[in-house]
């Protein structure tokens, strides 16, 4: 499979497939401006670094590449629900996408030099048992000097359906306590999935316990403040209205076997998603499609 791979889609120097832990097909990435690396089971992207920078991504040092298994840090795929199943907390908590072997689709280079990556997921045996519809969720990321992050989800069913999804993006930090997010001024927002609805009025939000906003009726371009490492990461979106911010702290963390006692330090979780009945849950007539997408990039 990994040199079928690399004869169709490989690009010399710069796109390279190979097998990597638990044996998951990884793409490596190296454009002129950044590298990353992508992994073919659950379409997640896992690295994204700019050139003379850090990581701009999180992956947990004890996250498990195992099929079956979701892995901890970088982009997961949440689709076709966000968080866990609305009726049945046995199925997968945020859908099985992030769960499955994604097919390669495209693999190509832009006028700016950037790569672009596109992945597809289309409903199997196993899927049909927990989602009764047949769709295809195409996931493109485009590697340059920012990092764009699309998932496509198109209706091939024969009925109309509803779906929630989020790009579930873990960003690398230097360290939670001294972090500030802008962009969410007087917004407001539900904490976790609660029923009381608040409100935001400070300029920053700042990270002193755990934290688990879903703000709602927004899409504004957050801005991530990092002192320790000295930069600013902008997080755009488009196809959303809600924005969900993240991060477990201590005594959540301390619950994850996938995660070092002190991993919530380093990341934190500020992501586009469709999560709300009523705010922007997706509908799909048979035929039509919707796109979910964020931009990613560091700013002066």
């Amino acid at each position: 499979m990994i040199e079928a791979l690399n004869r169709q889609f490989a690009i010399s120097g710069k796109v390279q497939f190979s097998s990597g832990t638990g044996d998951l097909t990884m793409l490596a990435i190296n454009s002129s401006h950044s590298s990353a690396r992508i992994s073919l089971y659950g379409a997640q992207l896992l690295s994204f670094v700019p050139a003379g920078q850090q990581d701009v991504i999180w992956m947990s040092d004890r996250s498990l590449f195992q099929k079956g298994k979701a892995i901890r840090g970088g982009i997961p795929l949440c689709f076709p629900w966000f968080g866990p199943h609305p009726s049945d907390k046995g199925k997968p908590q945020h859908g099985f996408a992030r769960l499955q072997e994604w097919q390669v689709a495209e693999v190509g280079e832009t006028e700016d030099e950037s790569i672009s990556v596109a992945l597809v997921l289309e409903q199997s045996e196993a899927s049909l048992q927990l989602w009764p519809f047949s769709f295809k969720a195409a996931a493109r990321f485009i590697i340059g000097k920012t990092l764009q992050v699309q998932l496509t989800v198109t209706n091939t069913s024969a009925q109309p359906f509803d779906y929630s999804d989020a790009l579930h993006t873990y960003f690398n930090i230097s360290n939670i306590d001294t972090l500030a997010l802008e962009g969410l001024q007087d917004a407001t927002y539900y904490d976790a999935f609660g029923t009381q609805l608040k409100t935001q009025h400070s300029a920053l939000l700042y990270f002193n316990e755990e934290t688990n906003r879903r703000y709602v009726n927004t899409s504004s371009t957050c801005i991530i403040h990092d002192k320790g490492f000295d930069r600013k990461i902008s997080v755009g979106k488009s196809g959303s209205k809600v924005t969900v911010v993240w991060n477990p702290g201590e005594a959540t963390t301390a619950t994850m076997s996938d995660m070092a006692p002190d991993g919530f330090k380093t990341f934190v979780c500020a992501e586009p998603a469709n999560a709300y009945e009523g705010v922007d849950i997706v509908s799909l007539q048979p035929g039509e499609s919707h796109t979910l997408s964020t931009l990613i990039q560091l700013i002066d």
